[in-house]
């Protein structure tokens, strides 16, 4: 069966590196819960409703690899980002999820994708009709400069596959004709990697997902951006006490992130913010603070001027979840995949930008009303293509 052969029975299998974080065992408990009550997640879908031919949304399973020696509930436990009666009545469900170990760091590159190309092909023999998409969650890391590597055996060569895990679950996944998601700050989208997808008809979304703060920075710099208001600074504090939070303390692992955090804001105004002080004054703190786990806060002052260039100002208080707003956007990106390389397309995705910070693939749309307009002609396209490909059979 060809993946243009959709069927309605054909089960979406998610797959996870980073499977038992705060993400993705949030993601497991989600797609467990969807098969039996659906109607506590698919609420919270952008994609609930689109893309019948897939089937119904809850034809998800969940699989992946992680290096803790943790089951799945244990995991899900040690986090508490759900109580336990939400996550308590699905436990035999969350039990039997596929997750393999972590290839071991004392491996190379190739080897650690030859090991994980394998491990594609036992989770296909658990499910041979299902659609795979393959979605990154692998901590943030130290930002590596792989604009030299123009081929494979080039990039075997010089990565050390220890200091940027995620290279080798995307390559093992673009090889194995999977698509890609990548959710993390983390940059795998590298031209050997893109000229592979392209080459086994995969495409790639991503790069860093865009879930509270920096959602809502999009939305209101576009609403000010419509009105002509001019921002003259824009200063962000994150604090937040999981496991991401604690990672993001080591500079050289933040770098990206907040790379992506200010880019976003200048790229979408058209100039840089504070470009009359000579220095931007768009500022982005994050912060470890354990006492609040995976319950971000997020505090945003917005210094802004309107007619004679007098000054006004916002202030933004976000008490959000970080996971609980991470993981509807994945199941969402997983389907999204899957509709995209049904209909045909390869290589990286820019008109995906809404779900990102630092959309992959050239002329990405930039304003929140840009981004929703360009999602929803995608969405004609891709429907217009898979039904005209049905039709033939």
């Amino acid at each position: 069966m060809r993946d243009s052969d959709s069927s309605n029975n054909r089960q979406l299998l998610l797959l996870i590196a980073g499977a038992k974080g705060t993400v993705g065992s949030t993601v497991a408990v989600a797609v467990a819960a969807m098969k039996r009550n659906p109607q506590f997640i698919l609420p919270s879908l952008s994609t609930g409703r689109l893309f019948s031919y897939l089937g119904e949304p809850q034809a998800i399973s969940f699989g992946g690899w992680d290096a803790s020696g943790k089951n799945l509930c244990a995991s899900i436990k040690a986090h508490a980002v759900l109580p336990e009666h939400l996550w308590k009545p699905y436990e035999a469900e969350i039990d039997g999820m596929p997750i393999f170990e972590a290839p071991g760091p004392d491996s190379d590159l190739k080897r650690q994708v030859e090991r994980l190309i394998q491990d594609f092909q036992r989770f296909k023999s658990k499910l041979p009709d299902a659609h795979l998409v393959f979605v990154n969650l692998l901590p943030a890391n130290v930002q590596l400069d792989l604009s030299g590597c123009s081929d494979l055996p080039q990039l075997y060569a010089q990565v050390d596959s220890k200091v940027l895990p995620d290279l080798a679950y995307t390559l093992a996944a673009v090889l194995s004709g999977v698509p890609v998601v990548n959710f993390t700050p983390n940059i795998v989208e590298i031209q050997p990697i893109l000229e592979e997808a392209i080459k086994h008809g995969v495409p790639v979304a991503g790069r860093d997902g865009k879930t509270g703060q920096t959602y809502l920075k999009m939305v209101l710099a576009s609403a000010l951006k419509a009105r002509n208001l001019t921002i003259d600074g824009w200063y962000s504090l994150n604090i937040l006490g999981n496991a991401d939070g604690e990672n993001l303390m080591n500079p050289a692992r933040a770098e990206g992130k907040l790379s992506h955090k200010t880019d976003l804001l200048d790229n979408l105004l058209g100039y840089q913010v504070g470009q009359r002080y000579g220095a931007s004054s768009h500022k982005v703190h994050i912060d470890y603070y354990p006492p609040r786990g995976d319950a971000k806060e997020a505090w945003d002052t917005i210094d802004f001027q309107g007619m004679f260039g007098l000054p006004m100002s916002i202030r933004l208080n976000l008490l959000g979840r970080d996971s609980i707003l991470a993981a509807p956007l994945i199941i969402d990106l997983a389907r999204w995949n899957t509709v995209l390389k049904m209909a045909g397309r390869v290589g990286p995705v820019p008109e995906l930008a809404f779900f990102f910070k630092k959309t992959v693939g050239d002329n990405p749309p930039l304003t929140f009303q840009d981004q929703i307009a360009g999602l929803q002609k995608l969405v004609r396209e891709c429907d217009e293509k898979i039904l005209a490909i049905q039709s033939k059979f």
